[in-house]
């Protein structure tokens, strides 16, 4: 061993000797500066690949005081993740939208920015309605991500996503459903498919609902007009009331039979 790689192995064995002793001799911050200080010496004074073995010691440490300090395992690139805006950064008209549809549908506002800015950005493309698709995806899902159907809908859109698995390809496969983003561009594809192929905006949501060869689609395309309508009024700036969707009332208790009544019973079963 030449005395050059002897200098260095006994850097990095210094190093490591200095980080396991501070860390374990105490939990104060007076080790971090500490920690700092051998490492700016040694980034200064030493070859590269010791600065970046410092590097990866230093970043280690400070990952491991985030766990003791907090519990929590530092990922600084969370943020990147989440579907959310301000609704201040938006265009008027659209921050006007955002908040109108988070008072409905009580969900937060920063998630419904990012939502409404995707929805106009993807009318450009489409030459769909920007609130016509906020519209679809309140009476769909009521903003909820996670949503499904009784039949296999699911995410903002509430896509049928086995029979557009084809669409889901280019995202990484079925599971992007529950991505937001990807549901919405999704979704919208589909609509505009339904809304060519009825040659009318009614005619292609009872399609989207799956309901374009039945005489009656429940009245959702009717629901969809109808928000559409009210969101082309807050766009443009107009004062609407709020009137939050009502819950389906709960189903009726089940009747009680009463126990060593055989009577009763077959009254109830043949009724």
């Amino acid at each position: 061993m030449t005395a050059s790689e002897k200098f260095t192995l006994g850097l990095r064995s210094f190093a490591t000797v200095i980080t396991k002793g501070v860390f374990e001799i105490t939990h104060s911050s007076f080790a971090l500066i500490g920690l700092a200080v051998i490492f700016s010496i040694i980034a200064l004074t030493a070859r590269p690949e010791l600065r970046q073995l410092g590097e990866v010691k230093l970043f280690s440490w400070l990952q491991m005081r985030q766990v003791v300090e907090t519990g929590l395992e530092s990922e600084p690139d969370a943020i990147d993740r989440a579907t959310a805006s301000h609704p201040k950064d938006l265009p008027k008209q659209q921050a006007a939208v955002a908040y109108w549809l988070s008072k409905k549908y009580r969900v937060a506002p920063e998630p419904v920015s990012a939502l409404v800015a995707e929805a106009y950005k993807l009318s450009v493309r489409t030459k769909l309605d920007p609130t016509l698709i906020l519209a679809v995806m309140a009476i769909e899902s009521g903003f909820n991500p996670f949503a499904q159907s009784p039949v296999g809908a699911q995410g903002l859109m509430q896509v049928m996503t086995h029979i557009h698995r084809d669409k889901y390809a280019g995202f990484g496969g079925q599971l992007a459903a529950f991505d937001p983003v990807t549901n919405l561009q999704v979704g919208v594809k589909v609509l505009q498919e339904c809304i060519k192929r009825a040659g009318s905006i009614e005619g292609g949501l009872r399609y989207y609902v799956g309901a374009g060869n039945l005489e009656n689609d429940g009245g959702y395309a009717g629901k969809v007009i109808a928000e559409h309508a009210r969101l082309q009024m807050v766009a443009q700036g107009r004062a609407v009331p709020i009137f939050r969707p009502q819950a389906a009332p709960a189903p009726a208790p089940a009747p009680i039979v009463p126990e060593n009544e055989p009577e009763t019973v077959a009254i109830l079963f043949n009724s």
